[in-house]
């Protein structure tokens, strides 16, 4: 089995890497698709703070290892992919999990903020200096709360994502390679 865990920073492209994984075979779940059902069955928006504030009220009713937890129980292959890894209790938790990597996709913060642009989500927008403000206010040390910079002190390995697609491509093929020679 493998089971690979992907956490990074915002934009940097762990959705993308997810879709090179999914290509190769690899199911597919994101820790934050719990949150988006949760808050559907709602009737509430689904935005960037209220998939964070819902975040932290079912960690702190359920644990800060809720959403590894539900998707754990959704794994029906033996290659996985598993995006938005952003706790270490969440890692915790999936360590449990045969062949358990984490992975933690990074690129320079202005090519992310770039690629936040270019998105054009809800928002998004605003300097680069607000980007980064917004992100580093995300990132907490609150057990309840997303903690993304100690999730990424955990990852196995690091792909860097600063360049094209097919560059994305080539270094998951060198790494699923490292991973299946262990």
């Amino acid at each position: 089995m493998l089971v690979i865990g992907i956490t990074g920073k915002n934009c940097a492209g762990k959705d993308t890497v997810a879709d090179v994984l999914e290509a190769r075979g690899f199911e597919r779940h994101s820790l934050s698709d719990a949150i988006r059902a949760e808050l559907r069955a709602r009737g509430e928006a689904i935005t960037r703070d209220a998939l964070i504030a819902l975040g932290r009220e079912l960690r702190a009713a359920e644990g800060p290892a809720v959403l590894a937890e539900r998707m754990k129980r959704m794994i029906t292959t033996d290659r996985v992919c598993l995006v938005s890894v952003r706790s270490p209790a969440e890692v915790r938790s999936l360590r449990a999990l045969e062949g358990f990597v984490l992975l933690t996709v990074d690129a320079p913060v202005p090519v992310r903020y770039a690629r936040e642009i270019a998105r054009d989500r809800e928002g998004a927008g605003g300097s680069l200096e607000e980007f980064v403000a917004i992100e580093a206010r995300e990132d907490s040390s609150d057990a309840n709360a997303q903690q993304l910079s100690a999730a990424i002190a955990l990852a196995d390995h690091v792909l860097r994502n600063d360049g094209s697609l097919a560059d994305v491509e080539r270094r998951v093929a060198t790494l699923l390679g490292e991973i299946d020679a262990r």
